[in-house]
């Protein structure tokens, strides 16, 4: 799920994922299972009316503006106590509602995530209880498109606030938009300053490099001691990219409130490091192989663009894992992608090295007859990009992984010359002829074990 409690998890004993219908059924009379500023309960929620559809918005965007939390639907309450099951509709029909109805009356559209918990009684068929999990928003404030009697419709403010709605004062809306907008700057700097620690702590190189950063809107806290070294540490020696059965990392040590991964020759063709933040930002860098061509007289460097796209994906992948599985990161995070002719050619990179050759660098193919297929236009020393991608996605690695790495992967590639990056596309599938005879095996592979499709012809 999107949001997490450490409070509802032990009431309920255990996360929201894994909860039963008997569990929650168990709330009945329970006197610490009172409404709370992240817990509410309603005995039913059809949405048909304005008035309706009004309360829905305001009750997940009091929440979102607030701490987060859980409306239970299909459970009465006395007093702000549960008082008995009421099993409510759970068709996916009435769940798409649902959706539509917060996606209309919220502004910005708040982010929730709905679990139906069905009755295991035959009889109840369709029937059960439905969690609405909503996160707390870095995108607050999130109004309420509600009807007033003035004007054809008008934004509400809504923030939960102990067992009730309050309603923010405009002082208090002009003051959450400014936390919104420092809180991105905020963002943008922490990218920045991760991206330059791991550069500057990088092994000299005169090689190409892809830099993969990722900061958490919502920041998690991972606990860094013996006992988690250990678990993390044979985690990330575990480490494997996508469709590759090679590990990515040899060494873990432990840092400035991070662990540190590296593998791979400090000097040779293959290398990867990467910084795991306790607040479940990170940073990877890989140095990968490369070809040399020499076109009128130009000596340079060139790789295969389903590399690049391989290394992206699956360094989101990794980077990912870190912020919502070890960190407890929830909801989105902004993602950087640099891919670099070598280390110091990044904003934030090193100062340049004694290292020869220092040639420029180009994407292009190479044909089964082992000769070089030109595709880029220009060399480029620099190229980046930058999205907004939802944990789970880059967790899961589903076809929203795929659609945030052709996003990221295509601004690269345009750098060169290059319209897209053919290997993925934007609607979340991988193109296999797109891909090279060593690495189109093990990521078709991977795509139909993922619920990815496959584009032919």
């Amino acid at each position: 799920m999107l949001y997490r409690s450490r409070r509802l998890e032990a009431l309920l004993g255990g996360s929201l994922d894994t909860v039963s219908y008997s569990d929650l059924a168990a709330l009945v009379g329970n006197l610490e299972a009172g409404e709370s500023e992240e817990l509410d309960y309603k005995r039913e929620l059809s949405a048909s009316g304005d008035a309706q559809k009004t309360e829905l918005a305001k009750d997940v965007a009091a929440f979102a503006n607030h701490v987060g939390g859980v409306l239970l639907i299909g459970m009465a309450e006395a007093d702000g106590l549960p008082s008995r099951v009421m099993d409510t509709d759970l068709s996916d029909a009435h769940l798409r509602h649902l959706h539509q109805v917060i996606a209309r009356h919220t502004t910005p559209t708040v982010r929730v995530q709905m679990r139906p918990v069905p009755n295991p009684d035959p009889a109840a068929q369709g029937k059960g209880i439905l969690l609405i999990a909503v996160p707390p928003s870095p995108h607050a404030p999130h109004a309420v498109t509600a009807v007033a009697s003035t004007v054809r419709e008008a934004l509400v403010y809504p923030r939960r606030g102990a067992t009730k709605t309050d309603w923010l004062t405009e002082t208090e809306v002009a003051t959450a938009y400014q936390r919104r907008f420092s809180a991105a700057a905020d963002r943008s700097r922490r990218t920045a300053s991760v991206e330059r620690e791991l550069l500057m702590a990088l092994p000299e190189s005169n090689m190409p490099h892809l830099i993969v950063s990722l900061v958490p809107e919502i920041p998690g806290d991972m606990i860094i001691n013996r006992e988690a070294y250990r678990t993390i540490q044979a985690e990330l020696l575990n480490t494997r990219l996508i469709g590759d059965d090679q590990d990515l990392f040899a060494g873990v040590r432990i840092g400035s409130r991070r662990y540190t991964a590296d593998g791979g020759d400090p000097g040779g063709l293959f290398y990867s490091q990467a910084d795991f933040h306790s607040d479940g930002s990170g940073c990877c860098a890989v140095r990968f192989a490369v070809h040399t061509s020499t076109t009128d007289l130009q000596d340079f460097f060139w790789a295969e663009p389903d590399t690049v796209v391989w290394l992206l994906m699956s360094a989101l992948q990794v980077l990912g894992t870190h912020a919502r599985e070890r960190a407890g990161a929830t909801g989105t995070a902004v993602v950087r992608a640099t891919l670099v002719a070598a280390p110091h050619h990044a904003p934030a990179g090193p100062a340049q090295p004694n290292l020869h050759p220092l040639l420029p660098f180009r994407l292009d193919m190479l044909a089964p007859t082992g000769r070089r297929v030109p595709l880029s236009t220009q060399s480029c020393d620099h190229a980046d990009s930058e999205a907004v991608a939802f944990l789970d996605d880059l967790v899961d690695q589903g076809p929203g992984l795929v659609q945030t790495t052709s996003l990221l992967a295509d601004e690269l590639v345009q750098a060169f010359g290059l319209a897209e990056a053919e290997p993925v596309t934007h609607d979340g599938q991988l193109r296999p002829d797109a891909w090279s005879p060593q690495l189109r095996p093990g990521v078709t592979q991977w795509a139909q074990s993922h619920g990815v499709g496959l584009l032919t012809g």
